[in-house]
């Protein structure tokens, strides 16, 4: 079966987000954010939305439209739609996304033939339309699309139109009530989006019954990102008090809110370069941090704050060995710093050979226009 993905604004990341999930499948990116996986696995969109930070919509593909005519379209389309209606009570809601934008598809005229077909099959509808030719997810979620209609999809490939319908949208009021609503939050130190935790949890590819540790935990986004994934032994430490106070007050929101139920969850005071003074050699499946990443506030000197960090990061990463399994990954962020004048890109430069990992070798960068510092999402393994 084939699926695909709407892909967010970092489709790149996005994409290696979904094959880490799906090693064994074969996948491609198309246009338009578009990215397709073919998987004998059958998939819950439901449930694999929530844990995709990088997809904004999953859905399946249904077939290839051969034949451009109105006629032939329209029975390609009463075909997704006739399953879908079998059991329908009230009112049926449908719309198209034309992310194939080929203009070959008349869809004012589609419309109106959908509508009229399945009037004449005794079903009450309507026709969701919007300004753009892609119906955003808060479209297709405020109209029931998914629970109580159709979105139907148009995606290029190999310059043949596919067409599929949605399954599920990325849940947004989830994410941003996970994010503001919290009772800590510490904009002075950099706020990690839920949606980018949920992503690096998902690239280090950790099985649920390994031991994830956090050793920069802020406010414990990645913490509490991972229970929420359903990951039962987490650690979470920081050389700052307030932060893990911080992050225990997270901690008890998500279980109260989220009714939660990870086995062992521990917090530390503690510096990431003294780890092993309280966690046991080769005991780690996964690091998973966002450590600090220089002044956020005001001017800084980034030549200066270069060479802070990359030795911080590089005493950091020999502890992360000490704690590490042998076969574990380590998932961070770096900081990529944009200079004032000529918008020029600098990044760390941490020689892998000193602290013994091999880094992924394509850049994976997490930021948006007018930020000072971009994040580069950096992957070690042994």
């Amino acid at each position: 079966m084939t699926y695909f993905f709407i892909l967010g604004s970092h489709p790149l990341i996005s994409q290696a987000e979904i094959q880490a999930l799906f090693p064994q499948d074969k996948g491609e990116i198309l246009v338009n954010h578009v990215f397709l996986l073919t998987t004998d696995q059958e998939i819950d969109a439901q449930k694999l939305i929530r844990q995709l930070g990088g997809t904004i919509k999953i859905g399946v593909i249904d077939g290839e439209l051969k034949d451009f005519r109105k006629l032939g379209v329209l029975e390609r389309i009463k075909k997704i739609i006739n399953p879908i209606t079998k059991d329908t009570v009230g009112k049926f809601n449908f719309g198209f996304s034309d992310y194939a934008n080929s203009g070959k598809i008349n869809f004012s005229e589609l419309g109106m033939e959908i509508k009229k077909y399945l009037k004449l099959q005794g079903i009450n509808c309507r026709w969701v339309v919007s300004r753009e030719k892609i119906l955003s997810s808060v479209v297709v979620e405020q109209n029931k699309l998914i629970s109580h209609g159709a979105e139907i999809v148009f995606i290029t490939k190999s310059k043949q139109i596919i067409v599929g319908h949605t399954l599920a949208v990325q849940p947004f009021k989830e994410l941003s009530y996970r994010d503001y609503g919290r009772p800590q939050r510490d904009d002075l130190s950099g706020m990690l989006p839920p949606k980018l935790a949920q992503i690096m949890i998902n690239l280090s590819r950790i099985l649920k019954d390994n031991v994830i540790l956090d050793p920069f935990c802020g406010s414990g986004t990645i913490i509490t990102e991972a229970m929420l994934m359903g990951y039962q032994n987490i650690i979470g430490s920081d050389v700052s008090e307030k932060a893990v106070i911080d992050t225990n007050n997270n901690i008890k929101w998500i279980k109260e809110k989220f009714k939660t139920n990870n086995k062992k969850i521990e917090t530390y005071k503690l510096s990431a370069t003294e780890l092993t003074k309280k966690i046991k050699p080769h005991t780690i499946g996964a690091i998973i941090t966002e450590p600090y990443l220089g002044p956020q506030r005001g001017y800084q000197d980034i030549n200066k704050t270069i060479i802070e960090l990359e030795k911080l990061y590089s005493q950091s990463i020999g502890e992360f060995k000490k704690v590490l399994k042998p076969q574990g990954t380590i998932v961070m962020i770096w900081p990529m710093f944009l200079t004032r004048n000529n918008n020029k890109q600098t990044y760390l430069k941490i020689n892998p050979n000193i602290t013994g990992f091999k880094r992924n070798k394509e850049p994976l960068v997490y930021g948006r226009p007018g930020q000072k510092v971009w994040r580069e999402i950096v992957i070690l393994k042994n």
